[in-house]
Formats: structure tokens, sequence, C-alpha cells
């Protein structure tokens, strides 16, 4: 039998159905979390995701381990949208849209980043912070070269607002508020329009 690259059949398929399993738990971790919080069942995660108990532990072995691989997906996400944006023929519009992403990010994993640390997650597989940092200041520095947003905002001022924002309104099912208050951010970001600061 002549060896095909990358192994044998049956070992890629396994790899394949590895993967797809990690894939499963984490989305099944995604939906539960957000419904339940940090604490939820892990045999609930699992059944959702159509494994077994020893399969999900076999990823992730404690529930930090699930934590911590969630939230990195949900940054990588994010990250990822805004370098699309940062396509858009709008610097604002993209500058914006990418805000209310980051908003409805907070929002959704309000306390899940501090869960991971409290469970042990010590070491995520990425720096989360920074990434968003770095995100924020692509699409902020293109607004502010156009002229379109204050000069003198930094990154960390607008994860700063948008953090609070979500902070504040954490116990608020309804989205309403946070929508207006990051509409009065968007209208400071944009003085420079005005003839404000820029």
């Amino acid at each position: 039998m002549t060896a095909t690259p990358g192994g044998i059949p049956g070992e890629r398929r396994q790899r394949n159905d590895v993967r797809r399993n990690r894939e499963r738990l984490i989305a099944a971790a995604q939906e539960t979390f957000a419904e339940a919080g940090p604490e939820a069942s892990l045999n609930e995660i699992a059944r959702r995701a159509g494994v077994g108990s020893g399969t999900l532990y076999r990823h992730f072995p404690t529930r930090s381990a699930l934590l911590a691989a969630v939230l990195s997906d949900r940054v990588r996400t994010l990250c990822g949208t805004a370098e699309k944006l940062r396509a858009a023929e709008s610097a604002d519009d993209a500058l914006d849209a990418w805000l209310r992403a980051f908003l409805a990010h907070a929002r959704t994993n309000q306390g899940l980043g501090g869960a991971a640390i409290l469970e042990g997650a010590d070491a995520l597989d990425l720096d989360c912070h920074r990434l968003i940092l770095e995100a924020a200041a692509g699409l902020l520095t293109r607004a502010q070269r156009q002229g379109t947003a204050r000069a003198d905002l930094t990154p960390e001022d607008l994860i700063q607002l948008v953090v609070g924002i979500a902070l504040s309104t954490a116990r608020n099912d309804d989205t309403e508020q946070s929508d207006r208050l990051l509409g009065l951010v968007l209208d400071a970001v944009h003085g420079a329009r005005g003839g404000g600061h820029g």
C-alpha cells in the first residue's frame, strides 16, 4: 500500500474527528455559558456537543481550560471582524460597527474572563487584551487619519469606555440603554466632524 501525504487515511480521519469534537465542544460551551454563566454544567455542554463527558475532559481537563478556550475563540472572532472592517470604505462606519461588536462581546463575556482566572487559567493561549487593543488601534488610527475621529483619543480610552458601558448595564437584559450609551460615546469620538477636538 502506498503511503499518502500526511499519514494514512485512518489517522487523518481520526485527527479530523478530534478537531470536529473540539469545535463542537467550544460552540456548545459558548452557547451554554451565555445562557447559564461560567458555572454552567459541563455535562450539559458535552450533551449539547453530542459527545461523552470523557471526550470533553480529554480536550479540556478543567473548567478553566474550557473557559479559556471559549474566551480565546471569541476574541479571535472579534479581531477577525476588525480585520474585515478595515477594508470598509468609511473609516467611521468601520470603527462604529466594531465598537458595537465589541460592546456585544463585552456584555456576553461579562464575568467569563474573571471566572477563567479564578478557576486557575492564569495563561490563555493568546493575549486577549493586547489583541483587542490592536484591533481598536487599527480602526481608530484610520479614522483619525481621515480627520473624522478625535485626535486625542487612544485605543485604551475606547476600550475602557465600552467596557464601562458593558459593566454598568450588565444586569439589564434590554440592550436599549447600552446602545444609547454607546451612541453618546460615538458622538464624542466623532466630535472632530463638528469642528471640536481634532
